[in-house]
């Protein structure tokens, strides 16, 4: 068991510490940034170029491994391992993309790209994981906030890209092969499990609430600073100035800790849980029983009473103990799970809806080129801040939703879905002036799938299995990737520029009908969401029945 930091301080200098490391992590959602150099150095179709899409998707959505790691391993063996990934499998591509070591076969860049973007798995996993347990009260506002940080990295690595680079793909590469090693090693001491406090804290809603603020004001600095040096030409002085901002935003979390030691607040009453016993870090459940969870409705005291009464003749010996299989809103384990429908359809609908989405990203050079648009990095500012508002503010809307009259966050997944129905066919136009807002409209349903699949998870199945669940749900986005981006996107983009006499396709055809399948594949994600929605509507009721959420009894004891 790794050493635990006690005090109130060390909890909020590791997540000052795991913003960084979230900005690191997000290096896959990068792969735009460098994509035209991999097609352009080393003469690839766009299927070729779509496969090593898919390679990218599936190592940053490959993450059972590391959640595991988590359950045995202290925080800083996983992040070292995310380190040696990035530097072997970046390094690699920045060797091929700058001809340093010339023809490399297609499989070594593939396997490369796979194990540089698993890094994104390695270090993301190792902060979200550490800072839930650490931040036991405030599950939701954590995970929320470091996912958005994660999503933010695409604007920040543009930033950097166009401020520093001029848009260069290999010194983007080169640094992701040589500053996230630096930034993980410099930090990973800091990622490190703390000592827990059960009881409300009244300065930690304030505290995330600064965070939170910060956080949205460096995703629209970030918009707006990029759009400005597309539109402008600003010299040397202010584009390093503006990283200086920067810098400074993601330094802001930082200030809660230096408060807290210049102003420490009086002691009120905060138990934190010994370490030597009570929790251990590696197998507490990040959720438990509150007070106002205690008083349940009166219709379920009758059920309280037979369950007490079963307890008391077990004890006895009366009667036989058999396990039973969980319920919905239960701890179950994997085998039960992928036997219940519920999962299966909420995979469905995470694969419509995310692999449709990933889809478009991993060919947004291309979809912008073909009509005309040659500058992506304002698109991708555009949907990492869109992305951000959609995983910040998806948790946020289907919390007072459920609280307010217990309606299933599925149901938000299938309004999204809706949405990027009629973004696709908004591509398919080709209109001018769509590109922005279908691009704006598709991050932030991106987004809040994404936000609204870790929480309904975790609700329907428990919280024991978690890890597991989760990254088997996000094996969603790289099988999207595989049949929708690489077998369809890059077949009929290949196909429209043979038409055309060349390796590269100019105009609406190259996407247009790829963008119509999309839409069909959301159509069905909708019907499939809806069809999720009306069986887990009762579940709901039954956990927020009182307005909050309502432990389970066999998570309880």
């Amino acid at each position: 068991m790794p050493a635990v930091k006690a005090g109130t301080r060390p909890p909020w200098v590791g997540f000052a510490a795991a913003v960084w490391v979230g900005i690191a992590a997000g290096n896959s959602y990068c792969f735009p940034l460098y994509s035209h150099a991999l097609k352009s150095v080393l003469g690839f179709t766009q299927q070729q170029l779509t496969v090593l899409g898919v390679a990218n998707d599936l190592g940053e959505n490959t993450g059972i491994l590391p959640g595991i790691a988590c359950n045995y391993f202290p925080p800083w063996v996983v992040l070292l391992v995310g380190v040696f990934s990035s530097f072997f499998g970046y390094g690699v591509i920045w060797l091929a993309i700058t001809q340093t070591v010339q023809n490399l076969p297609y499989w070594v860049l593939w396997i490369a790209l796979v194990l540089a973007a698993n890094s994104s798995a390695w270090l993301g996993t190792a902060v979200i994981v550490t800072n839930l347990r650490n931040f036991p009260l405030s599950r939701g506002t954590v995970a929320g906030l470091l996912k958005g940080y994660i999503a933010l990295s695409a604007a920040v690595f543009t930033e950097i890209s166009i401020m520093l680079f001029n848009g260069s793909a290999s010194a983007v590469v080169l640094l992701f092969t040589l500053g996230i090693p630096v930034i993980c090693l410099a930090l990973m001491y800091y990622v490190r499990p703390c000592t827990p406090a059960f009881e409300p804290d009244p300065s930690e809603n304030g505290h995330f609430m600064f965070t939170q603020g910060t956080s949205l004001l460096l995703a629209i600095f970030l918009l707006t600073t990029t759009i400005l040096k597309n539109t402008l030409n600003l010299n040397n002085t202010i584009s390093y100035t503006f990283i200086a901002i920067m810098v400074v935003f993601l330094l802001s979390p930082l200030a809660i800790p230096i408060k807290m030691t210049l102003f420490p607040a009086r002691k009120t009453g905060i138990q934190p849980v010994e370490s030597s016993e009570g929790l251990d870090s590696k197998t507490a459940p990040l959720l438990t029983p509150s007070s106002s969870n205690t008083t349940l409705a009166s219709s379920n005291e009758d059920d309280d009473v037979s369950y007490v009464n079963m307890l008391l003749a077990l004890g006895e010996g009366a009667v036989k103990s058999k396990k039973r299989r969980p319920r919905r809103g239960e701890d179950f384990s994997f085998r039960e799970a992928v036997v219940k429908a519920d999962f299966w359809l909420l995979w469905a609908t995470y694969f419509f809806g995310i692999g449709s989405g990933v889809t478009v990203l991993n060919n947004l050079a291309q979809i912008a080129a073909s009509v005309g648009f040659e500058d992506t990095s304002t698109l991708m500012s555009l949907f990492s801040f869109c992305n951000f508002l959609g995983r910040l503010g998806g948790g946020a809307v289907s919390e007072y939703f459920v609280r307010l009259n217990a309606t299933p966050r599925t149901f938000w997944t299938m309004v999204t879905q809706v949405i990027m129905v009629l973004t696709y066919l908004l591509y398919a136009s080709a209109l001018d002036g769509t590109l922005y807002a279908a691009t704006a409209l598709l991050g932030t349903c991106y987004g809040l799938q994404i936000a609204i699949m870790i929480s309904t998870t975790s609700e329907l199945f428990g919280l024991k299995n978690f890890g597991i669940f989760f990254n088997f749900m996000q094996l969603g986005n790289p099988l999207g990737a595989v049949f929708l981006s690489g077998m369809l996107a890059g077949y009929i983009y290949d196909t429209e520029a043979a038409k055309q006499g060349g390796t590269t396709c100019v105009g609406p055809a190259c996407f247009r009908l790829t963008f119509l399948v999309l839409a069909c594949v959301c159509g069905l994600g909708t019907i499939l969401s809806l069809i999720l929605t009306l069986r887990i509507r009762p579940v709901y009721q039954m956990l927020y029945a009182g307005g909050s959420f309502r432990l389970p009894q066999s998570s309880v004891h």
